[in-house]
């Protein structure tokens, strides 16, 4: 594909009503059947209506998920959205510390279970 004509990849881009971006805007799912891409947008677009959860608050929760998926178009999608949905910087930095958080205690979680499986304790 040349220069001019690719996207960024950009899974979450989205229009005004909270639905993602068809692909030929996004140069994403690209990989996906165009059936199973429906589903997951309306799915997607239900996350997002109004619920007992506030706007900006989901937002705050999607960028801790999106570093513990480590889906970098998502992280910058999400954390764009926070601000668009009045986040303040030291919000973003708490869900921030939080995704540190869940991915620290992943790894001793893992490093545990390995070592009950292994019979072995360094420390």
């Amino acid at each position: 594909m040349s220069e001019e004509k690719k996207h960024p990849h950009q899974p979450f881009p989205e229009e005004e009503d909270a639905a993602p971006a068809p692909p030929e805007q996004t140069g994403s799912y690209s990989m996906v059947s165009p059936r199973f891409r429906e589903i997951y947008f309306e799915f997607y677009k239900e996350t997002y209506r109004p619920s007992s959860i506030d706007r900006k608050t989901k937002e705050l929760i999607a960028i801790a998920a999106s570093l513990t998926a480590k889906c970098q178009g998502c992280i910058e999608g999400h954390i764009k959205k926070a601000l668009k949905f009045g986040a303040t910087r030291e919000e973003i930095g708490e869900a921030i510390a939080i995704a540190i958080g869940v991915n620290a205690a992943a790894v001793v979680d893992l490093t545990d279970i390995a070592a009950e499986n292994m019979d072995v304790k360094l420390f």
